[in-house]
């Protein structure tokens, strides 16, 4: 249906290797009531659910503590709130590092056998590689199956979060991170347009550094940020095809290709506020809106941002696919899971069910900066820019995103992270290119 034969080649080997990292595992599947009718499709059954008992306690683990992403997790709150009014929601948020802090937080429940009711986590290699190869989960296919939800989603977003044929958690959205924010005012003060290449970015660059303007701000006190960066330079440099091979072994990481990524990202860190390892992206996000910069490149949680702020997509702020990266989309998602062992467990099926629902995705996504994993979102309830997001993910190349838990292991990413944060310290690109080279080979997807 998409142009996405890349996305799904990408996730089809990745599929492959979970079932063979996961043949002694098998997760024992929730004993679930069968369905009680056939789903009718015109009318899924999951829009007249009315599954909660009634009261208790439900704890959902998450890392959303600012701006759009609060509002947002507090407006699926309310939803299921409504449905269950005796319900005590223990919000566990942890703040920092685009959940870097709560992931620790996390792994340390875990391992101790102290779960959560329902936690965030990234779909895909995040979700499958960390907890479900681990046999931590249970399966939530039975979720979809009871609420109609198998036509809901597209396949795409489907085989991301399953694995050995079932399904493992529930997305609440879809990320575009390949975005670039610009102050309007800014670049119409100053006689430019905004870029769209990268060699329109370095003389765009050069005019706003000449008149006292940051050209793009940058928070990377967390390495994600810079991982984040370069990937979408990655993406600009090397076009959907290779890249997307880097993550499968089919794209040499040492290949020209990569010094010109690591070249252009260098060059690149010579128009960045001095201070950008010490603020983290809604400072650098603030800082465009205040006008101290021109540009933030970073993912569409930006939007979210600044609709907490009362800014307007095209009026007060503009938006455009990162240098280079037209016709692609760079995708994320989040998602809640069901651990075993889920102290709460039928409080927490309530909540991935409101989660998984067209009402509870239409709550959270317009707050979020975020379309929804579901095909069939109320557009009416979308601002210009997520409008633009959802037509681009219909039509545009897919895709994922290594910063994100999409595209690798969590390992992979760490020992990328490791790599990422040596390079921006020293701007070495022959070193970083061997560090990035080595970490592909230490996790077995390259050959040496």
């Amino acid at each position: 249906m998409r142009n996405n034969r890349v996305w799904y080649l990408m996730f089809a080997l990745a599929l492959l290797s979970v079932l063979v990292l996961s043949a002694c595992a098998a997760p024992a599947a929730a004993p679930v009531a069968p369905a009680e009718e056939e789903a009718a499709p015109a009318a899924p059954a999951e829009e007249e659910a009315a599954p909660a008992e009634g009261g208790g306690e439900l704890e959902i683990f998450s890392w959303w503590t600012a701006g759009g992403e609060a509002e947002g997790l507090n407006a699926m709150y309310e939803v299921l709130s409504a449905q269950d009014p005796g319900l005590e929601i223990i919000n566990a948020t942890v703040a920092g590092g685009a959940g870097s802090n709560a992931k620790a937080v996390l792994a340390t429940r875990m391992q101790s056998g102290d779960p959560p009711d329902s936690f965030q986590v990234h779909a895909g290699h995040e979700l499958i590689d960390t907890w479900v190869v681990a046999d931590a989960m249970e399966s939530v296919t039975f979720i979809f199956e009871e609420n109609g939800w198998m036509d809901a989603y597209p396949p795409g977003v489907i085989d991301i979060i399953s694995s050995d044929g079932e399904i493992w958690s529930v997305p609440v959205n879809i990320h575009r991170s390949n975005v670039l924010w610009y102050n309007k005012g800014v670049f119409a003060d100053n006689g430019l347009e905004p870029p769209v290449t990268f060699d329109d970015f370095f003389a765009a660059a050069d005019v706003l550094q000449e008149a006292g303007i940051v050209p793009m701000a940058q928070g990377d006190d967390g390495v994600w940020a810079a991982v984040h960066l370069f990937e979408d330079v990655l993406l600009g440099v090397m076009g959907p095809e290779l890249y997307s091979g880097l993550w499968t072994g089919e794209t040499d990481w040492n290949g020209p290709e990569v010094t010109a990524a690591l070249e252009t990202y260098a060059r690149m860190m010579d128009y960045v506020n001095e201070d950008h390892a010490a603020i983290d992206w809604t400072q650098a996000a603030q800082m465009v809106v205040d006008g101290d910069a021109a540009t933030l490149i970073m993912g569409d949680w930006v939007a979210g941002y600044f609709t907490s702020l009362g800014l307007v997509p095209d009026e007060d702020y503009g938006y455009m696919p990162s240098p280079g990266t037209d016709g692609s989309f760079m995708m994320l998602s989040d998602s809640f899971g069901l651990p075993k062992g889920a102290p709460n467990r039928d409080n927490a099926i309530h909540w991935l069910t409101v989660a998984g629902s067209l009402e509870g995705q239409d709550a959270f996504n317009p707050l979020k900066g975020s379309i929804p994993a579901r095909t069939d979102g109320d557009r009416s309830l979308y601002d210009t820019y997520l409008l633009s997001a959802m037509d681009d993910f219909a039509s545009n190349e897919i895709t994922a995103s290594l910063a994100h838990g999409a595209a690798a292991s969590e390992g992979w990413v760490t020992a990328f992270s490791d790599a990422m944060t040596l390079f921006v310290a020293d701007l070495d690109v022959a070193t970083a290119q061997a560090n990035m080279a080595q970490a592909c080979v230490d996790v077995g997807v390259c050959a040496e």
